[in-house]
């Protein structure tokens, strides 16, 4: 099998895009590092050349050990063993390959023996690993934990904690959910009770659907304030494993990415660390939290919609029907084709989510060290706004659109696709979480909606259509859909009629991440001409689509919602009862 990175030129084609330096600039604190650190970057160039071998060392694990054991992880899984979780044996080199190789920890700073990696080049990893096993990412990705415990944590924490991800290869979950508590939030239970006697918190209660729960290191978000029941009595605290003092209940019978731990937790007189202040556990360390994975989210889900398309092209390329390869059938090209574009506008949409959210970081840390400058405040200000609306449009449409590419490789397998004989079969069934987890696209696009009511995505837009110096004929489309969108979009706004806001967001959101889509691929082609195709057939289907979303909107009769509510008969009290 082919290396990942290297059979992935777009990975490059994105390290060298013209904002980088500046990332890479403000992460490495103007290589100051290379004096203390033989293995830091002395400049620009250098810190490239240490990106690109470093994915290439993550390409070949991908190619030789990490894709070769999905399949046997898939039929193993992780099993319960002396109240712990242990690994199916794939899994267990997976993450001995990885951490041998020294990639665990890759954004944290030098001191705590990490890589000093901007996000831009571990996300890639992510995408690649899994490209390779869409399970096994999750596990890998939830390093996440460390990089909230770097930001929020005390020194002390800092000092204790974060070292031990590189050398010992420490394994985290993020502990959120709870049976009665899943998208919301706001309404755990879990307690955690300060012990005056031993000077720490406590933590008791239950668990649900923890992604690689009974990991080393937790990050759990439990009610720390009595007599509370909203988000302002909730904090986060750090688990280690090594208390032993929760009971793994049960490991959850999956559809899909089944490599990878999902758990019943129970704590009983947990030992536990507070994180920061009391609080401020939802509303500032787990919106955090949950951005880093929205995005980790994103990662994955091109990197299952690329391993569906590979296994599509391999398939039509090699299945004769009819005296020929299906591939050289109008109904299969044009699906391969469709597959194709789509993941070149994911992935430029991912990278350009991760390159917002890599600069207004790297300012939060430059801060820590020196005054900023005005310019650069508002520059981080700037990118923070578009970070916040960016990562949940990537995650609302690489999720989606993972599923859509998943289906489509399936169905030109045919029968075959639908037999276990196949990778498809794993990789259809492992997309369909993506939608689902760390928000689903409905709360997704709940979250995005800002970029459409506050116009974050149109000034975007515009400075787009600023930098596109050529290609006139396809600026004037993606103007045109810009019009559309922008008209379409006031109409909503200035309905007043309740829930019709809520009721065509998505349709918003995405006739936006159509637009940003069209103009980063004819910015793309104006770096790198063989994105031309791609940006060419991609606004034809992008015009397509959102023109059918504006007509739905714009022939919506609002008096509709009514007929919505009253075909599934909500009376009118349950309403009234809802809106209150």
């Amino acid at each position: 099998m082919d290396n990942f990175f290297k059979d992935t030129p777009d990975f490059k084609f994105h390290l060298e895009h013209p904002i980088v330096k500046k990332i890479i600039k403000l992460k490495e604190n103007s290589f100051s590092d290379s004096e203390k650190y033989d293995y830091a970057p002395l400049n620009h160039e250098d810190a490239i050349d240490s990106y690109e071998k470093v994915l290439d060392i993550v390409g070949d694990i991908c190619a030789d050990t990490i894709a070769p054991n999905a399949e046997s992880v898939d039929l193993e899984g992780p099993h319960i063993e002396n109240n712990e979780v242990v690994y199916a044996k794939g899994t267990s080199e997976n993450y001995a390959a990885l951490h041998e190789a020294g990639l665990i920890g890759m954004s944290l700073p030098r001191k705590y023996g990490g890589l000093n990696f901007p996000l831009l080049p571990y996300v890639m990893a992510g995408e690649m690993i899994a490209r390779a096993d869409a399970g096994f990412a999750n596990i890998w990705g939830l390093q996440d934990c460390a990089e909230t415990i770097h930001e929020f944590g005390s020194e002390e924490q800092k000092d204790r904690f974060l070292p031990r991800f590189n050398r010992d290869g420490v394994t985290a979950a993020m502990v959120l959910t709870e049976p009665d508590a899943g998208s919301d939030l706001q309404s755990v239970k879990l307690r955690a009770t300060f012990d005056e006697k031993e000077k720490n918190w406590k933590l008791n209660g239950v668990k649900r659907f923890i992604t690689n729960g009974d990991a080393d290191i937790s990050l759990v978000l439990a009610r720390s304030e009595e007599n509370t029941a909203d988000a302002r009595g909730l904090s986060m605290f750090i688990y280690d494993r090594k208390h032993h003092a929760l009971e793994v209940r049960h490991l959850e019978k999956k559809l899909g990415i089944k490599g990878s731990p999902t758990c019943e937790l129970v704590f009983k007189d947990a030992p536990a660390e507070l994180v920061g202040n009391e609080r401020f556990g939802l509303i500032k360390y787990v919106m955090a939290l949950m951005n880093s994975a929205r995005l980790g989210v994103g990662a994955q889900s091109v990197g299952i919609a690329d391993a569906a398309y590979r296994e599509a092209i391999k398939y039509a390329e090699e299945r004769a029907q009819f005296g020929k390869e299906i591939i050289h059938f109008p109904a299969v090209y044009e699906m391969l084709t469709n597959m194709k574009i789509r993941i070149d506008a994911l992935r430029s949409l991912l990278y350009e989510t991760t390159r917002f959210v890599d600069i207004s970081k790297v300012y939060e840390e430059v801060k820590k060290e020196r005054s900023l400058e005005k310019e650069e405040r508002m520059e981080m200000k700037s990118y923070a706004r578009l970070a916040n609306v960016f990562t949940p449009l990537i995650k609302l449409v690489a999720s989606e659109a993972s599923n859509t590419i998943a289906y489509d490789s399936l169905q030109i397998h045919g029968g075959t696709g639908f037999m276990k004989d196949f990778p498809i079969e794993r990789i259809y069934r492992d997309a369909r979480i993506t939608s689902i987890y760390e928000g689903t696209t409905q709360l997704q696009a709940v979250a995005a909606i800002k970029g459409v009511t506050t116009g974050v995505y149109l000034d975007q837009i515009k400075q787009y259509d600023i930098e596109v110096v050529g290609n006139e004929e396809l600026k004037e489309h993606l103007r045109d859909m810009t019009k559309s969108y922008e008209k379409i979009t006031q109409k909503v706004i200035d309905t007043d009629f309740p829930d019709y806001m809520d009721f065509h967001t998505r349709r918003l959101v995405e006739m936006a991440g159509n637009i940003i889509m069209g103009y980063l691929l004819v910015l793309n082609s104006e770096r790198d001409e063989k994105f031309g195709r791609s940006a060419k057939l991609f606004i034809g289907l992008a015009r397509s689509e959102n023109k059918e979303k504006y007509d739905y909107i714009d022939n919506f009769e609002v008096e509709n919602i009514g007929l919505y509510k009253g075909c599934l008969d909500i009376t009118e009290s349950e309403i009234l009862e809802e809106q209150s």
